[in-house]
């Protein structure tokens, strides 16, 4: 085997070195946008196209743009034509965008609409893109050598208005990603000027909330916003806007949230009809067309349209949540930012960039006024200049001759040397000279600029009022307040109708929809299994299962699945986790917890708890305690109000009494009151209503107080059999 040398590294030293450098390559040079609202692949795009003269000249083929871009940006066509078509204002990806576009660009709100090859679509900057170019042939921005040495790029472009909070942004880097949202440009700078003016202005006031290329719908928090405005992190939700065609019976959706796609939303309502949890929607289409996007839902007749549309936005991408992070490189380094330092930032940025296009025009003039200034001297004595040129010798001693004869530099006499022959004449000298005055104080005036920052700021406001003024529109997404949006809960999702409820002696219990039990309503059971009890129950409902152990469980009568009379039900030992030894024995529908439930034991006491005793504020599954364990159990019952009870004991005696006589009691354990009197050591056997006792003289066995021992049977009462002990 051939022998393989190891070489020990030390593991974080080589981490640094290898993968921190790629690390930093991708959050610097490729995922995070800086100040301008830019990653260094839109910025290659946008220049690339301007050098192409494609601000004001026609349409290009993308292909083209692409090629040229290839000069600053080293990677592959369909990388590049894929930041092009997310620029396009045909993609719709961008509030305001910089390409203007012919051809399929595919859509933004669309996952499977293919955009077509660049050799068949055009492309030329928008009109608002002159903004980022503003000035950058005056030394705006600072230039620096493509990868190959080649051609100057910028670094930033200098926009004119703060593009980083005007169009949407995402990347994800390494170990740290950026999620910015998109503004309202009039917003935008209308908040800008107001920051500029004050800086602890309430942005909120004039930068609403955020504004999407898709429309739709915005669900304001006022907190919410707030902490956004100011951290730069947080989230908010979108949902889609939709109109009812009634004739059609048809539900259109036409703007979706800028987070989904059309096929994300339809694949999302499908599977909710498949799984049944859904059974209003007979069909989903995807009807874009050159009009715009729709989608169209078609419903069964008589259904709430509000009401269901209010759960495909519980369950579906109808409704988004777009999450902020504000993460922004600044001079290389990222930070996450709220919108206030943002915007400083900005301006900040942007008055640096007016004072280096302010010494660029105080350069530019200064140099001219240099010329002219020569020019005046070479008015004293027109003939004199003349006569020099003429009887110099050598071409070479022109400009010596000049410069000691009229007191001017070289510049100077370069410059008048070069004046054409036919230029030699007093009115052309005169009107050049007449520009001094005017230079002198535009110059006078640049300065003052260039070293007063409120009059560059003044300067910025001119500059975002117009653009405001030139380039702004009407907001796409609606602002809808959060105390208007009906939260939607699993309560709202779930259908409701009417079930009937069994409880076997073998712990068995079955929800069988009315529908199915009048179908078949014999029912199946284990061998010498029975039914204890039945109830009438909403699907909605909660259900309180008692045991024999004293607890008592809780559970929503839609966890339970439908049954139908032919199977067993579910095992309750299994869905509650019931003790191995432990059995219900007792349900009862919770409704608004009123009334009482009564328990009756076998000492003769009786307690009537308030429902409202086993009600939580939390979700919990199981309470303890749920009646007293002092003695034996025989009877469990649900009071809406009260009413005569017949009790029985084991000696014979029979007791009518009302429970208006028992005082309710919010202990759950609580022993109760005595109402059947011990005699030589009986016991209470049953608890029977008036219906089923069927007595032939209910005031013969009734007493007006209680503890009492109750009556002997008369023999038209007695029973055919002994009294059996049954929970109903």
């Amino acid at each position: 085997m051939e022998n393989v040398n190891l070489i020990e590294q030390n593991i974080t030293e080589t981490l640094k070195k290898n993968y921190m450098p790629y690390a930093m390559s991708v959050i610097i040079s490729r995922a995070i946008p800086e100040i301008d609202g830019f990653k260094p692949s839109h910025r290659k795009l946008l220049y690339t196209m301007f050098t192409m003269g494609l601000l004001t000249g026609n349409r290009t083929k993308s292909a083209n743009v692409v090629g040229q871009t290839m000069k600053l940006n080293p990677h592959g066509d369909a990388a590049i034509y894929e930041t092009l078509v997310r620029l396009t204002r045909a993609y719709g990806a961008l509030l305001t965008p910089f390409v203007d576009s012919k051809g399929n660009f595919g859509k933004q709100y669309s996952r499977d609409m293919k955009y077509a090859a660049p050799r068949y679509t055009e492309v030329k900057l928008d009109k608002i893109s002159q903004e980022i170019f503003r000035d950058i042939d005056k030394n705006a921005v600072d230039f620096v050598d493509n990868y190959d040495g080649t051609l100057k790029e910028p670094v930033l472009l200098p926009t004119a208005f703060p593009n980083i909070i005007v169009n949407p942004n995402q990347g994800i880097a390494v170990g740290m990603a950026s999620n910015i949202c998109s503004f309202n440009l009039k917003e935008v700078c209308e908040a800008t000027i107001q920051f500029i003016n004050n800086e602890n202005v309430d942005l909120l006031t004039y930068l609403k909330a955020p504004d999407f290329s898709t429309g739709g719908s915005l669900i304001f928090n006022e907190k919410e916003m707030r902490e956004i405005y100011e951290t730069g992190r947080g989230s908010f939700k979108l949902r889609a806007k939709y109109r009812y065609d009634k004739k059609n019976n048809c539900i259109e959706v036409y703007e979706i949230p800028y987070t989904t796609t059309v096929e994300a939303i339809i694949e999302s309502i499908v599977n909710l009809v498949k799984s049944g949890k859904i059974k209003d929607i007979t069909d989903v289409r995807d009807e874009t067309d050159l009009e715009g996007l729709k989608i169209a839902i078609d419903i069964k007749r008589n259904t709430d349209v509000e009401d269901l549309m209010n759960k495909l936005y519980k369950l579906t991408p109808l409704e988004d949540s777009f999450s902020c992070n504000f993460n922004i490189l600044i001079n290389g380094t990222p930070v996450v930012m709220g919108i206030r330092q943002i915007l400083k930032e900005w301006v900040s940025f942007r008055i640096n960039c007016i004072k280096r296009v302010t010494l660029f025009d105080i350069e530019k003039k200064s140099d001219k006024l240099h010329l002219l200034l020569g020019l005046q001297k070479i008015l004293l004595d027109i003939d004199k200049a003349i006569r020099i040129i003429r009887n110099t010798e050598d071409d070479s001693q022109v400009i010596p001759n000049l410069m000691e004869a009229f007191g001017i530099d070289q510049v100077q006499a370069e410059f008048v040397a070069e004046i054409k022959l036919r230029n030699l004449n007093k009115k052309y000298i005169l009107e050049r000279i007449s520009e001094i005055e005017n230079l002198q104080k535009e110059i006078d005036n640049l300065k003052d600029i260039y070293r007063n920052e409120n009059k560059i700021k003044k300067i910025i406001i001119k500059q975002l009022n117009e653009i405001a003024k030139k380039y702004g529109e009407p907001r796409k997404t609606d602002i809808i307040s959060d105390e208007f949006v009906e939260k939607i809960t699993e309560e709202h999702l779930i259908e409701d109708y009417n079930v009937k409820l069994f409880l076997t002696n073998g712990c068995y219990i079955k929800k069988i929809p009315l529908v199915s039990l009048r179908a078949n309503p014999e029912q199946k059971l284990k061998e010498d299994d029975f039914i204890i009890q039945e109830i009438d129950a909403r699907n909605k409902d909660e259900l309180l299962l008692f045991s024999d152990k004293a607890n008592v469980y809780k559970i929503r009568v839609h966890d339970l699945e439908d049954h139908k009379a032919s199977v067993l039900g579910e095992y309750l030992p299994n869905i509650l986790e019931l003790d191995e030894d432990e059995k219900i024995i007792y349900m009862v529908i919770a409704g608004e917890y009123e009334g009482y439930m009564l328990f009756a034991f076998e000492n003769g006491k009786i307690a009537k708890i308030f429902m409202n005793s086993y009600a939580t504020k939390t979700n919990r599954k199981k309470l303890i305690n749920a009646y007293s364990k002092l003695s034996n159990l025989v009877k469990i019952m649900y009071l809406a109000d009260d009413l005569d009870l017949v009790a029985y004991s084991d000696i014979g005696k029979v007791l009518v009494f009302s429970t208006s006589c028992i005082n309710p009691k919010s202990a759950r354990d609580s022993q109760g009151v005595q109402v059947l009197k011990e005699k030589k050591g009986s016991k209470m056997v049953d608890i029977k209503t008036l219906d089923q006792a069927k007595l032939s003289d209910v005031e013969y066995y009734r007493t007006k107080n209680i503890p009492a021992v109750g009556y002997y049977l008369k023999k038209e009462d007695k029973l055919s059999t002994q009294t059996r002990i049954q929970i109903d």
